[in-house]
């Protein structure tokens, strides 16, 4: 009986994929004792003394590589690397997928080799910018309806420029493979093709057919500036690849789990390379929701309340930060020269009376990021 197999859908049929058929794996552990353990920690990212990129390595090479002091360990925002103490010369580069499952509130990602799987993470989309901006428009609006000076209208939107909401979403995909760019040496990017279908008759959900498609487009645009090989499969392929691998898939798609999201990413995954042993330990990601300058907030004593801001007493908002009494953790907003600290897994603040001369400033990050438990 001939398996089914898959090919990749895109900009032309990459010859080096490896058409490999879908069928449940086992490993060699499993066939010996039929009780496997799964895998549930990836590899560890690695760069040079001049911070290029080189293939990752396994945390029992790492710990070897810190003990003997050839390696420094660090976190590039919040993912834990490590760094050689010397330059290397001879880099045997090795192909290295980005496969993304796209979703409307929760995205997955896998970081995956021919071999092993680097990391999984788990992110959430930054679906809050369609509201401030109707808001930010309804502000202007009434202020053109009364009686005071204001600016004369004037078209500040291009024709075919991305919707804000649009740009946001598909930009934050983008704003992490940039960073995990620096970190690792990323040649290639799948992801599970969006599509949608206009509907005779439906209005709304015509209207958000073409931000779609438009997003889709400019997602695949970024990538080619970045010289890097994008490739498409539909749904059903990786629903068809899921249910041979015998992976099962969560109904509750806003849980912190393996087999929410990063389950579909690592399916596309092995459709690219072939069969992988899955990690079921994730990053969390949650981007950081700014509250930006208003000036709608009404006077106390003749003076205007000031509310919202990304920056606190000249400090990013989200800036990770050290602290004597509260450790690690990012900056929030600020009151009365007071610097206010948030938990960086849960964003749960910590205190509102923190002074700036106490921190110690580390990087610069528009995200909170923690690990999963792997269940």
């Amino acid at each position: 009986m001939r398996l089914k197999t898959t090919k990749a859908v895109g900009r032309g049929s990459p010859s080096d994929v490896r058409n490999v058929p879908l069928v449940p794996f086992q490993s060699s552990a499993e066939s010996r004792s039929g009780n496997r353990e799964e895998q549930v920690f990836g590899l560890v990212p690695v760069v040079d003394a001049q911070n290029h990129p080189l293939s990752p390595c396994k945390s029992s090479v790492v710990r070897r590589l810190i003990g003997v002091g050839s390696a420094t360990p660090f976190f590039k925002k919040g993912i834990f690397a490590i760094r050689l103490n010397k330059e290397v010369k001879d880099i045997h580069a090795k192909r290295v997928v980005m496969s993304i499952d796209p979703g409307s509130k929760r995205t997955g990602i896998t970081v995956a080799t021919e071999e092993n799987v680097i990391l999984n993470i788990q992110c959430n989309a930054p679906d809050w910018v369609k509201g401030k901006v109707e808001t930010r428009k309804n502000y202007r609006r009434s202020r053109r309806a009364r009686n005071t000076p204001y600016r004369k209208c004037r078209f500040n939107r291009e024709i075919g420029c991305l919707p804000p909401s649009t740009k946001s979403r598909w930009g934050a995909h983008l704003r992490i493979l940039d960073q995990l760019r620096k970190i690792i040496p990323i040649t290639d990017i799948v992801i599970e093709d969006i599509k949608a279908k206009t509907r005779k008759g439906s209005k709304k959900w015509n209207i958000s057919f073409s931000p779609l498609e438009v997003g889709k487009q400019y997602f695949e645009s970024e990538i080619q500036k970045r010289e890097l090989k994008l490739y498409k499969f539909q749904g059903f392929e990786t629903k068809e690849h899921r249910d041979y691998r015998g992976f099962k898939k969560s109904s509750n798609k806003l849980e912190e789990k393996w087999g929410t999201h990063c389950v579909d990413s690592h399916c596309l995954s092995e459709m690219f390379f072939g069969n992988l042993e899955p990690v079921k330990k994730m990053y969390v990601l949650n981007f950081i929701r700014f509250n930006r300058r208003e000036l709608h907030q009404g006077y106390h004593n003749g003076i205007r309340k000031l509310y919202g801001s990304t920056r606190s007493m000249g400090i990013n908002r989200g800036t990770l930060v050290n602290h004597p009494k509260y450790g690690l953790s990012y900056v929030g907003g600020t009151s009365k020269s007071f610097i206010s600290l948030h938990n960086v897994e849960t964003g749960k603040r910590l205190s509102q009376s923190v002074k700036k001369s106490n921190l110690i400033i580390l990087t610069k990050q528009s995200w909170r990021i923690s690990n999963s438990s792997p269940t």
